[in-house]
């Protein structure tokens, strides 16, 4: 190292350790509440504070990403399906409009939006910075406030505001610049700064926030609206700097302890004292737990708590509230609170290392209810409601709900590392999932420590050290480390830097005299540690820590009488199948069988079946009643079954299917995983006439590494086997076949672009067909919508001529030869039922003259938006037939899309048939959607999550 950089290094360190904070920040700004526009006059003095010399400064502009569907903002609310902002008026998104930025000496300086995003701004120095050195920027611009109703931050249509990255900052420069873009993940990087604010604002708002504030003296020019008043605010060593104006005082305080508590959250009309109460037990908590906190003002907004709410049953309407009032708000403090706590406090990069601000931040929420709510259940007081109680999950503890919602994402083969960037995280993860893993982690390693004191010894080590500091896990590590007394080294390596699951069995005992032989087989690959237990009945007669198990390994325990082994007896692992944990040495069977009405949060000491009720229609069996027997729980498991026994009321017949699925997953991404899958069917498919259907299936399922990607891929091959009961009036030549059918499907989507296409082969006895569809999207900046399909069959060869149209391509409504679609009456060709349509195959709505092609058929569908959901669309065609010419098809009409896919109607206007408005019966013309699946409509809803 040249003694210049040795001389750089050392001013760079003494500026670090003499002065509070490395920037200061003077704002001169003005609200103009009716357009909704702060003015804003700034001044930033930048302390160069690394060994570089720097030749230019980013700052984030974060307010500038709402001023436009295209910006990264943009894009990741369409990516996740958040409408709002795509279709919102131009008044309703914000900006920033820059009208200058100069030096101390009013020396313009050169500025662009780097590399033309639009919430980064890079400025040229006047000269180099060398170390140590600092350089005073000037900047004067204009704020649009955005609604908020995109981020619950902005204006709110009561008039209040609620202001979050209203003023540009400087970007944070170690080795490198950290600069990016907001994408309402809530993680600006900052440095500490010194603050001195001058706000003005109409007279009759109140402005709340952390800093020290006082209102000056009304020096206004006369010419200047006078019902204005100036408030001052000021702090040392701060972060970012969020205010809150309102015409009302919505936010109430009380001290506590050191410092000023202040909050809007709602109370539910809890008397002042319980909520002092409350949180003066929160706050001695976290001081408890990690220090001191260094300012003497706290303030938690409803904004903040609703962005980073305690997710679950606590989120329902208040009349279906399952906790007490004190409870919920000392619950929704507490979590507010903690973040606010660690937020302002601990100054880690919170897109790529926030994972241990989310494990100490779950973890002491997870200590708090154990220490002071103990007996609190996941469902509150519906545990004790007669029906409810018999369920296990009136057995699960509140803090139960950490480990099932990461559970759900691991089952779902969605759950990422905890170091993955914030960016990268699919959303049900990013809010949910990957912080509870991190609390539920902690919890898992206090128990490998056997000693309470260690982490918690750690945890106030590294916060001691680290307040208003920069900081990192890795800190955290070194620290554990040296307080441990055990290796944690495959804590940090699999559980935190991967997605390695947990799945651990007792593969076999045997016994040695006085000793028990136990063969533990870790069903994945790590090295993480298991916990064995032995139980004499229900008392824990000994507790042994399994460590480094390649495959399996053999552990010696002494046979105290015990008669059952149980991995993880207290359930401290997240193991993701807890299922196989039990070892009966006094009965044949691990777990008693245990039958449930409904289905219920698995419990894995008990084999268990589900039964429930099922109704259906359709017009030959009329209602039908099922019940459905299964195991499947409410997180998914990889090996499913349903078997449902029916009666049908009008064909008073014994109906019915069963259906068995195994997913198999072989890698994270590419080929990922493998579905088996067996299932059969008997229903009527006309009046007193029954059909069985028989398939097995394979599918193939693709997917990139990105997991925030919607691409994915499938290939399914299955062989389809139907046997129809004949009509002897009307008898069909073909009542029994077979068909093989090989399928793949590739679907790109998001908000604003669907790109879609299948290619799929069937043979049978007496035929083979190829086809294909493609379906195409665009959203366009201007709201419009245009939706295209194409599809084209034809058939490699067709001997069905004696079965009329049965196998052949449709126009209209396919036959459904292999009983794929959910029609309300299959075989109808008048009547209600017969007007609904299922949007395969030709995807035309009105009703033609040629409705089949045994031969070939190519169709092109397509429809715009004229006004919110109602939409125009056009089909055309070519039908080809054998033995006839090709025939042009055609029909154009009105589509209501109420519900887009699941219920829609369609109103011809018109086809060949002429203008069918005015014909005769137009009534029976109309066609409609309707889906009456659950999962399927439960997929509108979950696609923004997952």
């Amino acid at each position: 190292m040249n003694l210049a950089k040795i001389y750089y290094s050392v001013i760079a360190f003494f500026i670090c350790f003499v002065t509070h904070s490395q920037h200061s920040i003077k704002i001169d700004a003005s609200l103009d509440t009716e357009k909704k526009i702060v003015s804003i006059e700034q001044e930033v003095v930048f302390t160069n504070t690394s060994e570089h010399v720097l030749k230019e400064v980013f700052f984030h502009d974060w307010a500038n990403s709402f001023a436009g569907k295209t910006t990264p903002l943009g894009k990741r609310f369409s990516e996740d399906f958040l409408k709002r902002f795509y279709f919102a008026k131009d008044h309703e998104r914000g900006s920033t409009i820059i009208q200058k930025i100069s030096d101390n000496a009013t020396n313009a300086l050169q500025w662009s939006r780097h590399e033309g995003i639009a919430d980064i701004i890079k400025v040229i120095c006047t000269k180099p910075l060398l170390p140590g050195e600092s350089q005073t920027f000037i900047l004067k611009y204009q704020i649009k406030i955005p609604s908020s109703k995109f981020t619950r931050y902005g204006y709110h249509d009561n008039g209040n505001f609620d202001l979050k990255y209203w003023y540009i900052v400087p970007a944070v420069y170690d080795t490198k610049w950290n600069i990016y873009s907001h994408k309402n993940l809530d993680d600006l990087y900052m440095e500490l700064s010194d603050y001195e604010i001058v706000f003005t604002v109409p007279e009759e708002y109140h402005v709340v926030s952390e800093l020290t504030q006082k209102e000056i003296a009304r020096n206004l020019p006369e010419e200047e609206d006078q019902n204005l008043k100036i408030i001052t605010l000021s702090g040392e060593n701060r972060g970012e700097i969020n205010l809150h104006i309102g015409k009302q005082p919505s936010f109430y305080s009380f001290p506590a302890g050191d410092f000023i508590f202040i909050s809007n959250i709602d109370d539910n009309n809890l008397m002042p004292k319980m909520k002092s109460v409350a949180t003066e037990r929160i706050l001695d908590f976290l001081k408890k737990k990690l220090g001191p906190y260094p300012y003497n003002k706290i303030v938690i907004s409803e904004s903040d708590y609703k962005n980073n709410p305690v997710y679950g049953l606590n989120q329902l309407p208040d009349f279906l509230r399952p906790f007490p009032d004190g409870f919920q708000y000392e619950i929704k403090q507490l979590k507010a609170i903690t973040e606010t706590y660690l937020d302002k406090t601990l100054l880690v990069n919170p897109r790529h290392d926030t994972w241990i601000k989310d494990a100490l931040h779950i973890y002491l929420m997870i200590s708090y209810t154990e220490q002071f709510y103990p007996d609190m259940k996941i469902i509150g007081k519906l545990s004790k409601v007669i029906g409810i109680r018999w369920f296990h999950i009136a057995d699960l503890d509140f803090n139960d709900q950490y480990f099932l919602a990461y559970k759900n994402m691991a089952r779902l083969f969605l759950d990422q590392p905890l170091s993955t960037p914030q960016d990268s995280l699919v959303k049900f993860n990013k809010n949910i999932a990957n912080a509870y893993k991190a609390g539920v982690g902690f919890k898992y390693l206090e128990d490998y420590l056997e000693n309470d004191n260690v982490l918690d010894e750690t945890i106030k080590e590294f916060y001691s050290k680290n307040v208003l500091k920069h900081t990192s896990s890795e800190k955290f590590k070194d620290i554990l480390q040296s307080i441990a007394q055990k290796d944690v080294e495959w804590f940090f390596k699999d559980f935190v830097n991967t997605n390695k699951k947990l799945d651990f069995k007792i593969k076999s005992v045997k016994r040695k005299k006085d000793s028990l032989e136990v063969t533990i087989k870790n069903k994945k690959e790590n090295s993480m540690p298991i916990s064995l237990y032995g139980l004499r009945k229900k008392d824990v007669v000994s507790k042994t820590w399994v460590t480094d198990i390649v495959g399996t390994k053999k552990v010696m325990i002494p046979n105290d009488n015990i008669t059952k082994l149980v991995l993880d007896y207290e359930q401290n692992v997240p193991e993701i199948n807890r299922r196989n944990n039990y070892k009966n040495l006094k009965w044949i069977l691990n777990k008693p069988i245990q039958f449930r009405l409904l289905e219920d949060v698995e419990d894995p000491r008990y084999s268990q079946i589900f039964f429930i009720p099922e109704f259906e229609f359709n017009v030959y069996d009329g209602f039908t009643i099922a019940s459905k027997f299964y195991n499947s729980t409410v997180i998914r498991r990889n090996f499913e079954y349903n078997i449902s026994p029916a009666y049908g009321f009008r064909s008073q017949k014994i109906l019915g299917s069963a259906a068995f699925f195994f997913r198999n997953q072989i890698a994270e991404h590419g080929l990922y995983q493998i579905r088996y899958g067996v299932n059969g069917s008997m229903f009527s498919y006309a009046p007193d006439l029954l059909f069985r259907r028989f398939s097995t299936s394979v599918s193939f399922n693709f997917r990139p590494k990105d997991l925030r990607s919607n691409e994915n891929q499938r290939l399914t091959i299955r062989n389809v086997n139907v046997f129809r009961e004949r009509d002897e009036i009307n008898p069909v030549v073909t009542p029994d076949y077979n068909v093989f059918n090989a399928r793949y499907g590739y679907s790109d989507f998001n908000l604003t672009d669907f790109l879609g296409y299948s290619l799929d082969y069937q043979v049978s006895k007496n035929f083979s067909k190829l086809s294909t569809t493609i379906n195409y999207r665009k959203l366009f900046l201007n709201n419009r919508q245009l939706n295209l399909r194409l599809f084209a069959g034809a058939f490699v060869f067709n001997d069905t001529e004696k079965d009329g149209d049965f196998f052949s391509f449709a126009l209209d409504r396919p036959t459904d030869y292999l009983f794929d679609y959910n029609y309300l009456g299959r075989s109808e060709d008048t009547g209600f039922t017969s007007q609904q349509i299922i949007l395969a195959e030709g995807g035309f709505k009105s009703r033609l003259d040629s409705p089949f092609a045994n031969q070939w058929i190519t169709t092109f569908n397509a429809n715009t938006n004229i006004w919110n959901w109602i939409y125009a669309y056009g089909d055309a065609g070519i039908v080809k037939n054998r033995g006839e010419s090709a025939k042009y098809v055609y029909d154009a009409g009105v589509r209501l899309s109420l519900v887009a896919d699941f219920f829609e109607l369609f109103f011809p206007v018109v086809s060949n048939k002429g203008w069918e408005i005015a014909q005769p019966n137009y009534d029976e013309q109309i066609r409609f959607i309707i889906t009456l699946s659950p999962e399927t409509l439960i997929g509108l809803f979950t696609r923004s999550w997952y």
